[in-house]
């Protein structure tokens, strides 16, 4: 299925790509969708998706899934049960600009915990690219004033997304403890069993609440692409792309979420790029391709 899919970066760059959608998606049903709603039916649907090609690898593989059970829990809560749950919580009470620019810190907090707790370290051009595209994540969310940095203003729905954000960056680095000889869909299935047992529970409190979803043709469009892009296959790619690359390398592309986010709302909304969206972008892939082209390094898990 994915057979010619087989660049990491190509790989990061559709999960990405899928993850933008998701934000967009997030925040366009937040009045139809409550987000532990949303966070449940979305990895309902990624496991349906995966058990067929699960399943046929679950006996044999089962002693080495088992011997890993820590980790297997930690990341299943960590990539499934938390940061999305998180980030679509946020999604209900903080602005775009804020949500953005703080999900845009997901390499630099991966960079910084894998320094503190595995001691690995970028090459100084690696680090001049990660705050190259950092500037030009910071240009786009600005719209090209700086100012606008002295007006954000930390709310609870920004504290959620910090949150989110230092989930996702846990995620990334403990993925280099994921048990060795274990097939991806194997595990991505054992890690959405683990963060939907999670779910469960809050899923169920939340509509002890009152709070339901509002069916509609949008509101199950939108959970549908959910489940099954950034979801399924985002997962799928992501976690593949880490184990060739390194978690600081793989994480740096979080930056291009604006980029898409851009062309996004280009294509759907008719909302034409500014002189700013050009500078942040070119800003934005010429921090990657420092990052990723600098010769001679070593993979950073």
């Amino acid at each position: 299925m994915f057979a010619r899919l087989q660049h990491p970066y190509l790989l990061l760059v559709l999960t990405v790509l899928f993850w933008s959608g998701n934000m967009v998606l997030g925040r366009a049903i937040r009045d139809q969708v409550p987000p532990l709603s949303l966070s449940f039916w979305r990895w309902a649907i990624a496991l349906a998706l995966v058990l067929p090609l699960a399943l046929p690898h679950l006996r044999t593989q089962w002693p080495l899934l088992r011997g890993s059970w820590k980790a297997v829990v930690v990341l299943g809560l960590l990539g499934v049960g938390v940061y999305n749950t998180l980030a679509y919580t946020a999604l209900n009470y903080t602005a775009a600009t804020n949500a953005v620019l703080l999900n845009s810190f997901i390499p630099i907090a991966t960079i910084a915990l894998s320094w503190a707790f595995l001691k690995k370290r970028l090459r100084r051009i690696e680090g001049l690219g990660v705050l190259l595209s950092l500037l030009g994540v910071t240009i786009i969310v600005c719209r090209g004033d700086v100012q606008t940095l002295a007006h954000l203003s930390l709310n609870i729905g920004d504290l959620w997304m910090l949150a989110a954000v230092f989930a996702w960056a846990l995620y990334t680095i403990g993925l280099q403890w994921r048990p060795v000889g274990v097939d991806p869909m194997l595990l991505l299935a054992a890690f959405i069993v683990v963060g939907l047992l999670a779910l469960a529970p809050a899923y169920a409190w939340e509509i002890s609440q009152g709070k339901t979803i509002h069916l509609s043709a949008s509101s199950l469009a939108g959970i549908a692409y959910t489940g099954v892009f950034p979801g399924f296959l985002g997962y799928v790619f992501y976690n593949r792309a880490v184990g060739e690359v390194g978690a600081s390398k793989a994480s740096l592309f979080i930056h291009l979420m604006p980029v898409f986010g851009t062309l996004l709302a280009a294509i759907f909304l008719a909302e034409i790029p500014r002189p700013y969206h050009y500078l942040g972008i070119a800003l934005i892939f010429g921090g990657i391709y420092l990052t990723t082209a600098a010769p001679g390094t070593a993979k950073a898990s």
